[in-house]
C-alpha cells in the first residue's frame, strides 16, 4: 500500500509538504509545480488516503465483504431537474438503485475537478461505483477508472474507453432527413449545440454529423446560414430562428432538423408568431420525445429515446460492474423510432 513517504520519495519532498498539499492546508504555501507534481504523483503511484478507501479495496481483492452500497451520480444539479430528457434518465437510475438497497448520491463536476476534494470523493466518501452525465476532464475519468467502475451516459461519453449507454445520435438524425427528403423537402436547415465545454464545436456533435451525412447522401447543399448553433440554449433557438425569418424571408428552408426537442419548441414559436404556418411553410422534427412536444402547436413530430430505460439499464450496468459480474467497459446503444406528427406530416409537390 502507497503511504505518504513513498509520494515523498517520489516527488523529492518532505512528508509533511505532501499531507499539505492532499489535505489542502492553507497555513503554509506550497508552489504550484509542487503541487502539480505531488498530484500527478498521487496518481500515478495509486495512493489511497485513509482506512475506509484500504477496506474498498481489500474488498475488491477478497479479502472482507465491507459494502457501502452507494453510487454516485455526476450531473448539473439544475439539468437533472429541470430538463425532461435528464429528469427521465435519473428516475429510472433511482427507480433501479432504490429496488436494489442502493444509494445514489449527487456528486457535482466541481466536486471532481478540485484534487482534493477528488481524493475525498473517490477514497472517503464510499461511493462503490459512479455515473456520469455531466462532461468531466478526461485524466480524471482515467483516475475514477482505476478506482471505481464508471459508466457513462449522454453524448460527452459516446467516443469514451468506458462502460456507456447511450443510442445511435447521428442514425436518428440521417433517419429524420431521409423522412423528409420523401416528404419533397430539398431546403432543409439544423439546430442544436456543440459538445466542447463551451458547447460551440457544432461539427463535432453527432447528430449533426447525421445531418451532414444524411444530406451528402441525398445530394443536397448545406445552407450555412440554415445551420444554428444554439449552445443548447431555448432563448438561443427563438432568438436565431427569427433572426433567419427576417433576414431573408423569401430564401427560407421548408423543414428544420432540431437536435432536441427543447430546441424545436423555441423556434417553433419564433415562425408562428412571424405569421408562418407549421408545416405548410416549414415543418419541423424533433428529438428526445419530452412530453410538452404533444402539447405544441402543433403537436411536434420527433424521435424517441428510451430515456428512462437508459437510466434503468446504466443502473443495472454500474450494480453489475460494482459486484464483479462485468469487467470489460461494455457499450449498450439503445433503439430509438420516429414519432410523427402534425409539425411534419404535409407532403411537398
Amino acid at each position: 500500500m502507497i503511504r505518504l513517504k513513498d509520494i515523498a520519495e517520489h516527488v523529492g519532498v518532505s512528508i509533511s509538504t505532501v499531507s499539505r498539499v492532499i489535505q489542502n492546508d492553507q497555513t503554509r504555501n506550497v508552489n504550484q509545480e509542487t503541487k502539480a507534481k505531488i498530484w500527478e504523483a498521487v496518481k500515478e503511484l495509486g495512493y489511497i488516503p485513509n482506512q475506509h478507501a484500504r477496506n474498498l479495496v481489500a474488498n475488491k481483492q477478497g479479502k472482507n465483504n465491507i459494502r457501502t452500497m452507494k453510487i454516485g451520480w455526476v450531473a448539473n444539479p439544475k439539468q437533472a431537474e429541470i430538463n425532461p430528457y435528464f429528469a427521465n434518465i435519473y428516475t429510472g437510475i433511482r427507480d433501479v438503485l432504490t429496488d436494489h438497497d442502493y444509494n445514489l448520491i449527487s456528486i457535482t463536476r466541481d466536486e471532481l475537478e478540485n484534487e482534493t476534494l477528488l481524493l475525498k470523493t473517490i477514497h472517503d466518501s464510499g461511493i462503490e461505483g459512479l455515473l456520469l452525465i455531466d462532461k468531466i476532464n478526461d485524466s480524471i475519468i482515467e483516475y475514477i477508472q482505476q478506482n471505481i467502475p464508471l459508466v457513462g451516459l449522454d453524448f460527452f461519453y459516446t467516443d469514451k474507453n468506458i462502460a456507456i449507454v447511450d443510442y445511435d445520435r447521428e442514425e436518428s438524425i440521417k433517419m429524420v432527413v431521409q423522412y423528409l427528403v420523401k416528404q419533397g423537402h430539398r431546403d432543409i436547415g439544423f439546430i442544436g449545440g456543440g459538445v466542447n465545454e463551451t458547447f460551440e464545436n457544432l461539427y463535432a456533435e453527432h447528430r449533426f454529423k447525421g445531418f451532414q451525412h444524411a444530406m451528402e447522401e441525398a445530394g443536397l447543399v448545406i445552407q450555412s446560414e440554415w445551420v444554428m448553433n444554439t449552445q443548447w440554449k431555448m432563448e438561443n433557438s427563438y432568438e436565431k430562428m427569427k433572426t433567419l425569418i427576417k433576414r431573408d424571408p423569401l430564401h427560407m428552408p421548408t423543414a428544420m432538423v432540431c437536435a432536441s426537442d427543447l430546441m424545436a419548441i423555441p423556434a417553433m414559436r419564433a415562425v408562428r408568431e412571424n405569421k408562418l404556418r407549421i408545416p405548410e411553410d416549414i415543418a419541423f422534427f424533433g428529438v428526445d420525445n419530452i412530453e410538452m412536444g404533444k402539447y405544441s402547436s402543433p403537436q411536434l413530430s420527433t424521435v424517441d429515446i428510451p430515456k428512462y430505460e437508459m437510466g434503468r439499464i446504466a443502473a443495472k450496468t454500474i450494480m453489475e460492474m460494482v459486484e464483479g459480474k462485468i469487467k470489460l467497459p461494455i457499450k449498450i446503444i439503445l433503439p430509438f423510432e420516429l414519432v410523427l406528427r402534425e409539425s411534419s406530416n404535409i407532403k411537398r409537390t
